[in-house]
């Protein structure tokens, strides 16, 4: 009786509107945790120096991104934590709690004295409230990913949960306009303290949010199964210490969560990164051609989930993934060529060198933003690096002082070991107008020349990116619903979501400038997203099954 009365609440189809309302619902909640998350990233170049003083921008900026990548950190344990609330006292409760704990952090980052007023204590203030929104994005979206599956019909569950993938985006989007519109209206006073504004505007989301989400009732199949004593006493048990469904946990993060994050990181926020911070296109300009692109994209998140539930989640995610591997070194190659071709010219006209004694040069990953790389060819590089300048590497003899090439002309770096912080600056700012001033020299430009962006094309390949990004990220949700049963789903999706989305996606940005400054090949970091891509393409076609077919009410 209890397997048939469950199924009858699988079988109940909610008439349109209802169903329309729980989608609705759960995205407007989702993509303002997203706008949330997003706002951090999207300003750092502007406050990164408010919360943290380092020396030199860099020291700054890496000081700013580490603060930001503790937030991805932290999402597997939020993961754990709301998972196991989610499968034990309810999805709407779980979620609502989550997104209330997003909101208010947010607008406690808007309303955080800086640096210059309360001193370093501005900084840890600032990591433990990206701790919180951690922790709770963990918990928010196998939760809202959950609630819709639970309500849709057999057969349309990537259809229905495509609607919560596109949030992720949108959040983005929204960041962007927002961000766009406030500079536009503060002005100068943007980077003084209009950059508080866009914290501060998720009070009023939040406050929407909350009372569109305490209209929603809770999940028929989760009342269902507590009514009838089936629910799990022990959900982090069943999930992880139990070899047949941990077996599941670890395939769907290696076979699954992995690669599609990497895409989904990498045709997003590091093709953001790529062109500001690489190809040196203006802020605004690169923006808007972010927005263009997502909003031409964003319908093909529905597209692909509609198309998973007629040929399977794993054909378009894995495809996604293939594709992705496949193409990224021309689109990005692409992008360099449409978007600041002066980089092409100089490189191959006065190519740049950087001759140094291996042994010294560090991988220069840093992902809590304490550590300092002074020696001479991590200066050089770091600052190379920064600038997008493509170089080479050759050997110099044991310690040898690592040395700048432009073409014919040779610069020292310097030994920062030692040094006090003013004076690691000072010879840091004199280094840089040196070799600054060979780059330009040279032909390197110091920005990208609006004349030669060529928009359209551009808005082609960054669109081209949206899509793989759609083709992995539109199943995702229907997919990971369907591998766990309904007792323990919030808790066993949500964990090789998140390790997936916040550990190999979140260190995305870090990991490949590393590979670049370490490399000085500018296209050098997308081997990460390309070999983890390429992972759980194989592991994912050998080792996940189907499951578009699969009754989630047993």
């Amino acid at each position: 009786m209890a397997d048939t009365a469950v199924a009858a609440a699988q079988d109940y189809v909610l008439p349109r509107k209802e169903m329309t309302k729980i989608i609705a619902a759960s995205s407007a909640g989702t993509m303002i945790e997203w706008y949330d998350f997003y706002i951090f990233g999207s300003l750092a170049t502007v406050i990164s120096s408010k919360f943290y003083q380092t020396g030199t921008p860099l020291g700054n900026m890496i000081a700013w991104l580490a603060a930001f990548a503790i937030g991805f950190i932290v999402r597997p344990f939020g993961a754990v934590v709301f998972g196991r609330i989610g499968d034990l006292i309810g999805r709407k409760y779980t979620f609502l709690v989550t997104m209330t704990i997003m909101g208010l952090c947010t607008f406690g980052v808007g309303l955080l004295p800086t640096i210059d007023k309360i001193g370093p204590i501005a900084g840890i203030i600032l990591i433990f409230l990206r701790i919180l929104q951690g922790l709770a994005l963990g918990g928010e979206y196998g939760g809202a990913a959950t609630y819709v599956a639970e309500h849709a019909p057999q057969g349309k569950r990537g259809f229905y949960t495509s609607f919560i993938q596109i949030t992720a985006t949108f959040g983005l989007f929204l960041s962007l306009l927002v961000i766009l519109g406030c500079k536009a209206w503060f002005g100068d006073a943007f980077a003084t303290w209009g950059w508080r504004v866009p914290f501060l505007i998720s009070a009023v989301l939040l406050a929407v949010s909350v009372y569109i989400r305490l209209q929603l009732a809770e999940s028929p199949m989760f009342q269902q199964m507590k009514a009838e004593g089936k629910g799990s006493t022990a959900p982090l048990t069943e999930s992880f210490a139990r070899w047949g469904n941990l077996k599941v946990v670890i395939l769907a993060l290696l076979g699954a969560t992995a690669g599609q994050a990497v895409v989904w990181y990498c045709g997003q926020f590091y093709a953001l990164y790529f062109l500001g911070q690489t190809l040196k296109i203006d802020s605004t300009t690169t923006q808007l051609l972010i927005a263009a692109s997502l909003l031409i994209g964003t319908p093909f998140f529905v597209f692909f989930g509609w198309l998973s539930d007629r040929i399977g989640r794993k054909t378009v995610v894995l495809a996604g993934c293939l594709l992705a591997a496949v193409t990224y070194f021309p689109v990005f190659k692409g992008l360099t060529h449409y978007g600041n071709p002066a980089i092409e010219a100089a490189s191959a006209t006065a190519p740049v060198t950087v001759i140094a004694d291996p042994a010294t040069c560090s991988f220069q990953v840093d992902l809590i933003g304490k550590k300092t790389f002074t020696n001479s060819c991590d200066v050089a590089k770091s600052y190379l690096a920064k600038k997008g300048i493509p170089y080479d590497n050759v050997a110099a003899p044991t310690g040898t002082l690592a040395q700048v090439k432009v073409g014919s002309t040779a610069i020292d770096a310097f030994e920062g070991g030692g040094l006090a912080k003013p004076d690691f600056k000072a010879r840091s700012e004199a280094f840089g107008k040196s070799v600054g001033a060979a780059l330009a020299d040279a032909g390197y430009p110091e920005k990208a020349d609006p004349a030669q962006v060529n928009k359209p094309m551009l808005i082609v390949l960054l669109t081209l990116l949206v899509i793989y990004v759609t083709m992995v990220y539109g199943p995702i949700a229907a997919w990971l619903v369907e591998m766990f049963p309904t007792r323990i789903r919030y808790t066993s999706m949500s964990l090789p979501y998140h390790i997936g989305n916040g550990w190999f996606g979140g260190f995305l940005p870090t990991t490949a400038f590393a590979i670049v400054a370490w490399t000085g090949n500018i296209y050098s970091g997308l081997w990460y997203p390309i070999v983890v891509s390429l992972m759980t393409f194989v592991i994912g076609l050998l080792f996940l099954r189907e499951t578009k077919d699969v009754d989630i009410a047993k």
